[in-house]
């Protein structure tokens, strides 16, 4: 599935309220979709408060459960082509590596990779879906006109 508009990305990311993940790892647990992507988004924005595409992967990186249900193994990958013309190369790359194994890991995506570790956990208020909007809207503004110049 590829996503043609801001619009399609936020109406997946709102289906995620109330989707529940196993959280793997030593904590265990289950994690609310949507509360976990706001969270790792929040996270990276302070972290990295410049870094749009870094916190923006952060926030589209569990949409791939609702676009392969039952398919771990896909996740990532289903994510990272789902938003790979709407939002872009990077943000793509970042969401397909932020599993370990998905790629070489720099800088950005280890970073992205704690924050997601620390999303599942984290019990803090990280605001609404909407806050998102104006971001997500600028970026696939800016990657339609990149893609136009290729």
């Amino acid at each position: 599935m590829e996503l043609r508009s801001v619009e399609e990305l936020m109406d997946l990311l709102y289906a995620c309220r109330g989707a529940w993940r196993a959280s793997p790892g030593p904590r265990g647990g289950r994690v609310d979709l949507h509360q976990h992507a706001l969270r790792t988004a929040a996270l990276l924005r302070r972290s990295r408060p410049a870094d749009k595409e870094l916190q923006v992967a952060g926030l589209v990186h569990a949409i791939g459960p609702l676009l392969r249900p039952g398919d771990e193994s896909a996740h990532a990958h289903c994510a990272a082509e789902a938003v790979r013309s709407l939002l872009g190369e990077r943000v793509s790359r970042l969401v397909r590596g932020h599993v370990p194994g998905g790629g070489p890991a720099d800088d950005d995506l280890l970073r992205l990779r704690q924050a997601e570790e620390e999303g599942r956990t984290a019990g803090f208020d990280a605001g609404v879906l909407e806050d998102w909007r104006t971001v997500l809207e600028l970026m696939a503004a800016r990657n339609s006109r990149l893609g136009a110049v290729d």
